[in-house]
């Protein structure tokens, strides 16, 4: 159990770091700015790329798929119907609240959790395409549409098919479909490259708590204790009900998918709300939340179905 703790001290010591960055003004005002563009363009990119163009395509379209998709899809309909229909929450703002509540950090905690917890990295793989090639460009194109006051179809499609977090994603699952083996002169380079973005990621994510107040008094307080409590209660549970009594898996694989749907709000959820200036206190504290909050809960998980 000690080592499953392994991936969220990693986590933990690039946060504070970036916390103490921010504390002394290391890198100046423009330091979260031009962090976020360049985790956004370049280096999540090439991460996703990485990632998935060495995954199992066995493990890709397991069962592991339609399960979280089930959960993830679930949970973005309750907090959909509470935040935009009872409280009035913009479009943007719901968006970013219902990816706080069901889009989890299958890269940063899930590939080293799962290695430690579980015995391997490749689980989180079908989750990190669920929501790549699927979330992650309706995402982009509403956004898109709500910031630049444009609603042209052909233009959203345009703008989601140039993504670079798209890109990354769509080339990275076909060079593992098609089982081409990169030589190293192409696939070194990228791990090169994709090895910065979590560092740099959870630094970036660190600077931005600096002076910052979990759970302040921003009016979005319940916004935030309704994404955190979807994501660390109500998601598990559902994966884990929908595993067990609609697709019959086996102990195993449903330990893996409830581990999956425990883990926290994923940091590229932040990255988002910073690179449209939407929603940037609800998706900052629910990963702050659901970060800290998981560790009982993934432990409960473990304990109980293991």
């Amino acid at each position: 159990m000690l080592q499953s703790l392994t991936g969220f001290a990693v986590v933990g010591v690039a946060i504070v770091v970036g916390w103490i960055i921010g504390r002394i003004d290391l890198l100046g005002e423009h330091a979260r700015p031009v962090l976020a563009r360049l985790t956004f363009f370049v280096l999540s990119p090439f991460l996703l790329f990485v990632v998935l163009s060495q995954a199992d395509v066995q493990t890709l379209f397991s069962a592991l798929l339609p399960v979280s998709a089930i959960a993830a899809v679930a949970v973005f309909l309750i907090y959909a119907l509470i935040a935009r229909f009872a409280w009035r929450r913009s479009v943007g703002e719901t968006v970013i609240g219902i990816l706080s509540a069901g889009q989890v950090n299958s890269n940063n905690i899930g590939i080293p959790l799962s290695l430690y917890l579980l015995g391997s990295a490749a689980y989180p793989a079908p989750v990190i395409l669920l929501q790549l090639l699927v979330f992650t460009p309706v995402t982009i194109a509403i956004m898109d549409a709500v910031t630049s006051g444009r609603t042209s179809v052909w233009r959203t499609i345009g703008r989601t098919l140039t993504n670079p977090i798209v890109l990354g994603s769509t080339i990275g699952t076909l060079v593992s479909v098609s089982g081409i083996e990169l030589p190293p002169i192409v696939i070194e380079p990228a791990i090169l490259i994709a090895n910065a973005c979590v560092p740099i990621l959870l630094i970036s994510y660190g600077i931005s708590l600096h002076g910052q107040r979990v759970l302040s008094s921003s009016g979005r307080r319940r916004d935030i204790v309704l994404a955190s409590s979807l994501k660390l209660f109500a998601m598990p549970f559902i994966a884990w009900a929908v595993a067990e009594f609609v697709f019959g898996l086996g102990a195993h694989d449903v330990l893996v998918i409830t581990v999956l749907a425990a883990l926290p709000t994923a940091q590229n959820v932040f990255n988002y709300s910073q690179r449209y200036g939407i929603g940037e206190t609800i998706s900052r504290d629910t990963v702050l939340v659901t970060t800290i909050g998981c560790v009982p809960v993934l432990i409960f998980v473990t304990l109980l179905l293991g």
